[in-house]
């Protein structure tokens, strides 16, 4: 009985890229402009999780921010700390991003909060300013 030799042919698979590229849609963006990616998609997500009163959540009442009833408070040193770690958590929570320093300033009808944080796959830090108004809500 004659052998038969078997030649196996190198064939590479080609591998999926894979990239650090997120996407998502949003309904409270431009219209126009419902697909997001990348850093805008982490922001919107950031921004969503502020529009949350901490107890809102179902099944989960530590989630959200305290903000919304600090509003409304004395800005005393205990309040400023306690805001500075709820946003600090918040901002910690997507896994995306790390917040690195946190100024709460009060103006007229509110609070101005300036987050400074990196986006971990990008390497980019940047500060997000995010106004909480007690008439407007989050401007």
């Amino acid at each position: 009985m004659a052998q038969k030799n078997v030649v196996l042919q190198n064939n590479k698979i080609n591998q999926p890229v894979k990239t650090k590229s997120y996407r998502g849609i949003s309904t409270v963006a431009d219209p126009k402009k419902i697909n997001l990616y990348d850093l805008d998609l982490i922001k919107q997500d950031i921004i969503n999780h502020f529009h949350i009163r901490q107890g809102e959540k179902l099944e989960n009442p530590t989630f959200g921010t305290i903000i919304w009833d600090a509003l409304f408070e004395p800005l005393t040193v205990p309040m400023k700390n306690a805001i500075k770690k709820n946003v600090t958590d918040i901002v910690n929570y997507d896994p995306r991003v790390r917040a690195n320093e946190v100024k709460i300033d009060q103006y007229e009808n509110g609070l101005q909060i300036e987050v400074n944080l990196t986006y971990k796959d990008y390497s980019i830090s940047e500060t997000l300013q995010l106004r909480f108004d007690q008439q407007a809500g989050l401007i």
